[in-house]
Order: structure tokens, then sequence, then C-alpha cells
């Protein structure tokens, strides 16, 4: 036992040790992959099993190290080259790794998957372990071979053996499962394998190939796939700061076959295998306007104060009769001399009866036409003036800043249109009329977010912003009051102004703007 306190022999037992480990990683790079293709509940036993069975048999070498270092020997000559023993084991193993390694990478690049059914599993778990056994034999005999010039000791090499081998097993499952988490991995591994099945080839041809440039060569590709894999936890990490309502209305979208106008003219230049569209536009708006409907502001979905028709009860009968005859609408706020000035809302046909039977409209909550107003804050959510909508048994909802003052009315027709588009009154027309293709002429209280539908473009609605119509966003960019003919280029569109009244954008014609198609 005295050779257990000469310091060369733990010297030369980390050096193996050491190298056994280093060579170790190859083969949990392909017991990882192979282990894959089993199902989950036989992985850790077939993991465990061939290492077991590897060790067994490095252990089994290891005890015929004379014949080992025999097959060094030539046995033949092909021309200027002469193979012995150990040069014919590398060059087949070497080949063995090129042709697995090409067929797992055609297998990953291809999508095919492997299915495995209870009447093959056996069968698959014998192949995965006889394959894990092979490999290791492959990938080990090198260093076993090295270790018997670095060491004379005998059990020295078989406690290297089996301290390595018990390395493997404790990083087996943990590499088995960030491999198979990472499919950008298993593809730079299975390159690894082919570097090194080349090198085998090349070493059992005779031409040495220094193992530093291998290993420098993987020590730089793991840097980057380093890197690459930080980049992506990173572009993760922000994803995930998305609401995932947003996410997942974005991804609905897209598999609707959402396409903006930039992605949509790039789209045309490509004229192979046209694609059909599955959905029409229409439909696609519908759904992009159900999904984004909760985060909307009451702002964008009401109708404006300027676009309400009130009755004021300081008129005479004949005028407010007249203007009832001649109004679409069927409920009327009712106030007294100016719109903040709220009594009630009444039926049209409320408010008619009481004047023709009456000459006068009842300001009363119990015997006349006249019904308590609901007012909503227009900070409250779209749900929750939805839900007010129910609940109001067919009366619309008047909107409220923190002053108190009318900003404008919802109904449901308002939160129809919010997912469906536009439907006019007949004393109406269209906010967004197209004039040719590519030209449109727009309202300038536009909703945006019908806008952006309708022009196939993002950007016009953003969260910081405190506008909604097409006024507002141009209002911001010119940061005056513009005049007619004023005009401003954003995304690819621009936004010439048609006409200005009552200190407001009224009108707004909106062009697209044609880029040139690169040379090819």
């Amino acid at each position: 036992m005295e050779w257990l306190l000469d310091p060369t022999i733990w010297v030369g037992l980390l050096t193996l040790v050491i190298l056994e480990i280093v060579l170790g990683i190859d083969n949990l790079i392909f017991i990882a992959i192979l282990a894959d293709k089993l199902p989950p509940h036989q992985r850790d036993k077939a993991r465990l099993l061939g290492l077991t069975l590897a060790m067994a048999m490095r252990l089994g070498l290891l005890t015929i190290v004379s014949w080992l270092v025999t097959l060094t020997t030539p046995l033949f000559s092909v021309g200027p080259l002469s193979f012995s023993g150990r040069d014919l084991i590398l060059l087949t193993g070497g080949i063995f790794l090129l042709f697995k390694a090409t067929m797992e990478l055609h297998e990953r690049l291809e999508g095919v998957e492997h299915a495995h059914t209870q009447s093959k599993a056996y069968a698959s778990f014998g192949a995965v372990v006889a394959q894990i056994v092979v490999l290791d034999a492959v990938f080990s005999l090198d260093a076993v071979i090295t270790a018997v010039g670095m060491v004379d000791n005998l059990y020295v090499m078989m406690a290297a053996v089996v301290i390595s081998i018990g390395v493997m097993i404790l990083a087996s499952k943990p590499l088995t499962r960030f491999v198979n988490a990472h499919p950008t991995v298993v593809v730079l591994c299975l390159s690894f394998l082919l570097m090194i099945g080349l090198s085998l080839v090349a070493e059992g041809l005779g031409f040495h190939i220094p193992k530093g440039y291998l290993y420098a060569a993987i020590g730089f590709s793991v840097l980057i796939e380093t890197l690459n894999q930080f980049a992506r936890r990173n572009f993760l990490k922000n994803e995930a700061r998305v609401p995932l309502r947003d996410r997942t209305a974005d991804a609905v979208l897209r598999l609707l076959g959402r396409r903006r106008h930039a992605h949509a003219a790039a789209d045309e230049q490509d004229e192979q295998a046209p694609e059909l569209e599955t959905f029409a536009v229409e439909e696609r708006n519908m759904v992009s306007g159900v999904l984004t409907l909760a985060d909307r502001s009451i702002r964008s979905v009401m109708t404006p104060r300027t676009a309400m028709s009130w009755v004021n009860l300081d008129d005479d009968a004949a005028t407010i009769l007249q203007q009832l005859q001649a109004s679409p609408h069927s409920l009327m706020p009712v106030c007294r001399g100016q719109l903040d000035n709220l009594v009630g809302i009444a039926r049209s046909k409320d408010l008619i009866g009481d004047l023709l039977l009456r000459g006068r409209i009842d300001e009363s909550f119990d015997t006349g036409a006249l019904r308590e107003p609901i007012v909503l804050p227009e900070t409250a959510g779209v749900l929750t003036a939805m839900d007010t909508l129910k609940r109001a048994h067919g009366q619309l909802v008047l909107i409220a800043d923190e002053f108190g003052t009318v900003q404008g009315l919802l109904t449901p027709v308002d939160i129809l249109e919010a997912i469906a588009g536009e439907f006019p009154d007949e004393d109406e027309q269209l906010a967004i009329r197209l004039q040719a293709p590519g030209i449109w002429e727009v309202d300038g209280a536009a909703d945006l977010h019908q806008l952006e539908q309708v022009l196939e473009t993002d950007g016009l609605v953003t969260e910081a912003a405190d506008y909604t119509s097409l006024a507002g966003f141009l209002l911001a960019r010119f940061e005056t009051l513009p005049e007619a003919g004023q005009a401003v280029e954003v995304d690819g569109l621009r936004y010439e102004i048609l006409a200005v009244e009552d200190r407001r954008i009224a009108r707004v014609s909106v062009q697209r703007l044609v880029t040139e198609a690169p040379a090819a």
C-alpha cells in the first residue's frame, strides 16, 4: 500500500479522472439525444444501465491492458497507410459516429417524430442501451490506451474509471433535460459529434488532429451558444412583461392571417406558391375588435359630445316636435339650456306623445316620459360599461369627466361598432370613405382603432396617447391647429387636411405612399 503515499500516483489519478470526464462529455451529449427517443419513464433507466455497462466494459478492458498496448502494432498496409487494431477500431467508430450524427441531424431538420408503442418499447430500449455502450467504447478507447502510457498501476486506472463514470451518471439527467429543452443545443451537439467522428476517422487513417483544436472549436461554439441562450432568456423575460392577454390576442390574430401592409407588400414580390387566405379581412377585423375591446377606453367607443342629439326644454313645443320627427334616434337626453344641465333620458315616442297630448314635456320621473339618467365616468373600462348597459334595460349611458361635464353617450350599437365596424344612422355617413385605391377621405372624429384596420397599419394607437380620434392623432403631430392643405407623412401614409371647422379638424385625405421596389 506504499503506492498510496506516492504523490505522483495522485497526480496521475487526478489527470486520468479529468481526461475521462472530458472525453465523457461526448458520451453524455449523445446519451441525452438517444434517451430522448425512449418513453419518459424509461429514460433514467437507459442512462443508468448504459453507463453502468460502459463502466464494466472499461474495467474489463483495463484488466487486459497488456493486450491493449499491442493494438498499436500494424496489422496490414494499404499503399502508404498501415493499419493497427487501434486504427481499425477508431476508423469503424468514426464512420459509425458520422452516420449516426448525420441521420439524427436529418431527422431534426426534417421534423421527423419518433413514435413509440407498447409493442416496440422493449426493442427500442435495448437498441438505445446498445448504442450507448458502443459509443462509450468508441469515445473511451483512445483515452484508455493513453492511460496505459501515463500510469503503470492498474488500480489507479480503475479508480479513475469508476470516479469518472460516477460523475457522468450524476450529470447525465440534468444535461439530458437541458439539451432536450433547447433544440438549438441539440443541433450544436450533433455538429460536435460530426466533428469528433471526422477526427476519429482521420486518426484511424494515420492523420493526427491535435485534440486542442477540436476542443477549442467546441469551446468557442459553446460560448456563442451560451450568449445565444442568454439573449433568448432575456427576450422571453421581456416578452413575459407583456400581459398574457395581449400575447394571446396577437397570437390568435397571426393564426387568422393578419398581415400589416409593410409585410403584405413584401410578400407580393414573392410570386411562388401564393397562399389563399382562410379568413376574410372583415372576419379578422371582427376578431381583432373582440380581442382588443377590453383594452380600449370608453372615449374611443362612445358617441362624442359633438355628435350627440339632445332635446332642449327651453325650445317651444313645435321646435322640439319637429326635431324629434326628423331624428332617427329612439332615445334622447333631455336638458335645459345646455347639454350639461341634464334633466333626464326619454324615448322619442314618449316625448312626442307628451307634446301632442299635453303640449309640453312632463319633467316628473314618476308620471312623465323622463327617466333617471345613468352616468359613468370616462375612466371606467369598456367591460364595466357593457355590464352597465346590460342592466340599463335598453337605456343609453352618459359619459362624464371628473368635472361632471358630459363627454358623450354609449349605447349597445357603439359596442357593436367597435367590434364589427360602422353602422351609420340615416343622418350620418361612413367616417372612412374609400375614394380610390390607396386613397381615403376620413372624418376627423374617426376612431383610430378602426382606421388602423382599414389602413392595415400599426402605430396610430398607443397606450400613452390621450386621444382616440384621427383629429387628436394629427394635432399631436402638428402641435397646433392646422390649416386646410397642410399635410404630414407618418409610416408610409400621407395625411392632408381637407377642412377645419369650429376649431377642429373636420375632414382628412389619407393616401398611401408608393415605395419603389428595390432593383433585382
